[in-house]
């Protein structure tokens, strides 16, 4: 084991330590799609299943009506890679982070949460905290309607033909749409340009989704590339 991975099991074992279970030996875990920030689903871990979601790279939790643990997607193949974990400032609830295969819902739903209780009035939402003004809050939105696509496939949906194709036809897609990005800059026609780059994002976010690479994980690494010393 290298000297990282031994620093990681102490970091973890340090942090599982803190934790505050509650009088049955279970604690509180918030599910989130670590790409789109859905809220996916809620359920409880016990420390067994704390530390095979810690060792297996997988989500598990405790069934309390079966009093046994329970593998997400074990049985349905509707797995859960865990992006990260992180528990709250009381030390009494996680909020897992995740790149789900398949819907979380038992009923074939994306997420647990979809009902809902109409408000009157209720507040206006911004999209996506990719930035302070809501600018990049499209493309959080489209990533989410991508990845729902790959789950549901509607039938006649540009992006389920595409899913359905697999990724060579999504490589190809990429590659024409980069290349007439290039002949419209070339030909300085701001107008095409404009929607060619907007097929080539739509398709670069198809392929990501396709690779089960988050978009959050591209802006994690411009910016740690922003935060690099310059060398000029």
């Amino acid at each position: 084991m290298s000297e990282e991975q031994n620093n990681t099991k102490q970091l973890q074992q340090e942090a599982v330590a803190g934790i505050r279970w509650n009088e049955s030996g279970l604690l509180p875990a918030v599910v989130q799609d670590a790409r789109t920030l859905e809220v996916l689903m809620f359920a409880y871990m016990n420390q067994e299943s704390l530390q095979r979601s810690l060792a297996s790279g997988q989500t598990w939790f405790w069934s309390r009506s079966r009093s046994e643990l329970w593998h997400k997607g074990g049985t349905s193949g509707n797995t859960q890679a865990i992006s990260s974990i992180h528990y709250d400032c009381d030390s009494d609830t996680l909020l897992v982070k995740v790149v789900p295969e398949g819907p979380a819902c038992h009923t074939g739903e994306n997420s647990c949460f979809y009902r809902e209780i109409p408000l009157e009035a209720p507040a206006a939402a911004v999209l996506s905290p990719a930035g302070e003004d809501g600018r990049f809050a499209v493309l959080a939105e489209l990533e989410r309607v991508i990845a729902e696509r790959e789950v549901n496939r509607p039938e006649g949906a540009y992006t389920t033909y595409l899913f359905d194709k697999g990724v060579d036809k999504i490589l190809k897609k990429v590659g024409e749409e980069a290349s007439e990005t290039i002949i419209a800059a070339k030909n300085k026609d701001n107008a095409e340009l404009r929607l060619e780059v907007s097929d080539l994002i739509y398709h670069l976010l198809v392929l990501l989704q396709e690779r089960k690479l988050p978009l959050d994980e591209i802006l994690e690494e411009l910016s740690a590339r922003h935060e690099r010393p310059r060398r000029d």
